[in-house]
C-alpha cells in the first residue's frame, strides 16, 4: 500500500511480475478451439447462456 509507505516502483514491479506469471499459466492451460460447435460451447459457458453462445458462434462464422 503506497499510502502506508510502500515503494511505488516496487509495487509496480511486483504487479508486472504477477501479470507475467498469470499470463503464462493461462496460456499453458489454454486449448485451441476450431469448430463452430466448440466456439458456441465455450461462449455459452462464458456467457452463462447457451443461446448467447450460439449467437457469438454465428457472428464469428
Amino acid at each position: 500500500n503506497v499510502a502506508a509507505g510502500a515503494n511505488p516502483l516496487g509495487l509496480k514491479r511486483g504487479i508486472e511480475k504477477a501479470v507475467e506469471a498469470v499470463t503464462s499459466a493461462l496460456l499453458a492451460s489454454a486449448k485451441e478451439i476450431d469448430t463452430k460447435e466448440q466456439i458456441a460451447a465455450t461462449a455459452g459457458i462464458s456467457a452463462g447462456d447457451q443461446s448467447i453462445g450460439d449467437l457469438i458462434a454465428e457472428a464469428m462464422d
